[in-house]
């Protein structure tokens, strides 16, 4: 398996793992910022969350962690939390959008 197609693996992931106060998963939702494929197929996800003060600050990382270990393929997983740039409504998906109403 490719990068590439490891990178479509771990987007496919992404969509399972849900903000539990918004019906909308992250990817969705443009809390990821980067996914990069390192040597040995270890992935490095860069994200944020809807705030710092967010309930769920401490347990989204740790399940995108331990859902994109299961992907097949990949070697290890390092999420990283970013606060620059804050997250805002504009970097939802135009899907997420109309899912909560916005558009």
């Amino acid at each position: 398996m490719n990068e590439e197609q490891l990178k479509e693996k771990v987007i496919e992931c992404l969509h399972t793992i849900y903000d539990p106060e918004i019906p909308v998963n992250i990817y969705e939702l443009g809390l990821i910022y980067e996914i990069n494929i390192l040597p040995i197929n270890n992935v490095q996800i860069v994200m944020t969350l809807t705030s710092p003060a967010c309930p769920a600050a401490q347990s989204i990382p740790v399940e995108v962690d331990q859902k994109v270990k299961q992907v097949e393929g990949v070697n290890d997983v390092h999420v990283a939390i970013t606060w620059t740039p804050p997250w805002d409504k504009s970097m939802m998906s135009e899907a997420a959008q109309l899912e909560l109403g916005m558009l």
